[in-house]
């Protein structure tokens, strides 16, 4: 499986936020581990993350700090390694990309060209990714990249998507992307008010919410056929109907994913 390049994004303009973590998660390969408009924090998410590169923003005006700040600030941290800095900026001054080099930027794109846009700066640093891998195996780091609870969300929402398509609720079905919320607040110790949970998440309400996943599960029974429904599902169904419950059915692929079986 091809390695994951995890990118930090500092950067204060919310809309531009948003599209990098879009563009992001068309790629398998390319993880978000945290993003920020506030250099000071962006110093403890590199510490905490340990991100094999930094997509950086000079000015920070709607934030905390500033980027040449933090590519100083990093230059004196304590941390194993220093990630890949691309720096992203509407400054043209020369005398700040000196500096901005100086002091750790490996690569600087101007907003102002006609080209740039936050798709084409994540596509340039995959296109550098083994060179950002290769550079930090060289410094023999010993420590590994941790995790972030977005790269865990992300992992296990997938997972779960797998093991429900095999019976068939896919995408198409209207309580699909709630059947796995609720699957993954349960893996991860909720036990009551999975639903609640759910429709506040996406202004539902919890009734609703609950019609949607029983509905998507009865249509699964009722379409999906019986060999590959017994195959991946062996829980016993308690219900006269044959079809597990809402409360069942999440519980099961809670505890399956959990357990392995």
């Amino acid at each position: 499986m091809e390695k994951t390049l995890n990118i930090l994004i500092v950067e204060d303009d919310i809309e531009a936020c948003a599209r990098f973590a879009e563009y992001a998660d068309t790629n398998d390969n390319i993880s978000i581990v945290g993003v920020t408009n506030n250099s000071y924090r962006a110093l403890e998410l590199v510490s905490q993350y340990y991100p094999d590169a930094v997509i950086l923003d000079l000015e920070l005006n709607d934030g905390k700090g500033n980027g040449l700040s933090f590519l100083h600030e990093l230059k004196n941290a304590d941390i194993p390694y220093l990630p890949y800095i691309l720096v992203t900026t509407n400054i043209s001054s020369p005398t700040t990309y000196d500096y901005a080099r100086q002091y750790g930027a490996d690569f600087i794109m101007s907003k102002h060209k006609d080209d740039y846009s936050e798709a084409n700066a994540i596509d340039f640093l995959c296109m550098m990714k083994a060179i950002i891998h290769s550079h930090r195996n060289k410094q023999n780091v010993a420590c590994e990249t941790v995790e972030s609870p977005a790269q865990y969300e992300k992992r296990t929402k997938k997972r779960i998507a797998l093991e429900i398509n095999k019976i068939g609720i896919n995408p198409k079905y209207n309580g699909y992307q709630y059947l796995i919320d609720a699957i993954f607040l349960a893996l991860n110790g909720q036990n009551t008010n999975i639903c609640v949970t759910v429709g506040q998440n996406y202004s539902k309400t919890t009734a609703s919410v609950e019609r949607a996943i029983q509905n998507a599960i009865n249509r699964a029974w009722r379409s999906t056929d019986i060999e590959d429904l017994l195959s991946n599902y062996t829980a016993k169904i308690s219900s006269e109907k044959g079809v597990p419950t809402l409360t069942e059915f999440v519980y099961y692929y809670a505890n399956k994913l959990k357990n392995g079986y």
